[in-house]
């Protein structure tokens, strides 16, 4: 069992009933979730020692999110408490041509407005083998950037295996803020994860004879891509989910793992999706479950876009489902028959 430290914030997600639009009628379905979070949740799921790390008020709706972690045996011991607010996003699933709509709430969250004293790395790490954290997280401000940057050395001193899912967003920060801080932040990082639009957002880098809207994805571009990080970040891995968007409700979905010498692409899963918000990040806790379990290059990224194409038929941020039904989808079982 390996034991992984993933570190960002958990939000409140308020969204309508269905596919209401906002205040179509009086309600909201009141959920947790987070980048890092959702990796949390999928990982104590796999039976792994998952360990998240966040500042949240000590309030009823900070315990509110540290109970639905602990629903899943996630271990929230090291979750640092204070500060006034828990953050809040917006969620309006789209169907159809009609996108979804996300509106964040989250200036002067408690983690927004933590310090570098807040968080004890060297005791947070002690007997650990990972670290997890997403480029959203020192997108929300120079401080929690510097409380990145320190967790990331000190990690890599330890001996600990970073990971990072860049998740550039752009409602957070530019892209020159993205480039100048990911830039120092993936110089620590030995497996890096990302999507189509991640690596041209924030370094530049462009798969050549793509187009996203369109449905055209070319292998050979982001294997270009992907050797391109490598050679940039020195990263033993460098993992690209491919999503091809039909419309709101049906896209397909791939991905590729590169190991700095061969690059393999997953079967492609055409999907009908039930909530796609969480499924990069079921990929990245996938991806960190199969390579703690040294599983090869192939059947790791098979085994990751199995576990987050099942994510996209579960409502929420996080990702319910056992290693053995991703196994089962793997090994060739999606027809989606009553299982008796």
């Amino acid at each position: 069992m390996a034991k992984i430290v993933t570190f960002g914030e958990i939000m409140l997600r308020l969204q309508p009933d269905g596919y209401y639009r906002f205040f179509q009628n009086d309600v909201m379905q009141a959920t947790f979730g987070g980048g890092e979070a959702n990796v949390a949740v999928s990982l104590a799921n796999y039976g792994e020692e998952s360990v998240f790390v966040t500042k949240l008020p000590t309030h009823a709706i900070g315990q509110a999110a540290v109970n639905s972690l602990r629903y899943f045996g996630v271990d929230t011991s090291k979750i640092v408490r204070g500060g006034e607010r828990v953050g809040i996003y917006f969620l309006e699933k789209g169907a159809s041509q009609r996108g979804s709509l996300c509106i964040y709430d989250r200036a002067h969250s408690a983690i927004a407005e933590a310090t570098e004293n807040d968080f004890d790395w060297e005791k947070i790490f002690c007997g650990a083998d990972w670290f997890h954290f997403t480029g959203i997280t020192p997108a929300l401000g120079k401080n929690v950037a510097d409380i990145c940057l320190k967790a990331c050395r000190i990690a890599q001193k330890m001996g600990l295996k970073v990971s990072c899912d860049l998740n550039f967003r752009s409602k957070l920060w530019t892209r020159a803020q993205a480039k100048e801080v990911m830039t120092q932040l993936c110089k620590h990082v030995n497996v890096c994860i990302l999507n189509e639009e991640d690596a041209k957002d924030i370094f530049g880098i462009v798969a050549s004879d793509t187009d996203i809207t369109g449905g055209r994805l070319n292998h050979a571009g982001y294997e270009h891509v992907a050797y391109q990080l490598v050679e940039k970040f020195g990263f033993e891995k460098v993992a690209i989910t491919l999503r091809s968007s039909i419309s709101a409700n049906d896209n397909d979905w791939a991905a590729m793992l590169c190991d700095g010498t061969e690059c393999c692409f997953s079967k492609n899963y055409r999907l009908r999706i039930v909530d796609r918000v969480g499924g990069g990040d079921s990929f990245g806790g996938a991806l960190i479950y199969a390579l703690t379990q040294n599983m090869p290059t192939c059947k790791a990224v098979e085994f990751a876009v199995a576990a987050s194409a099942l994510k996209h038929s579960i409502e929420g941020d996080y990702n319910r489902i056992s290693v053995e039904e991703a196994e089962r989808l793997v090994n060739g079982d999606g027809s989606g028959r009553v299982q008796r």
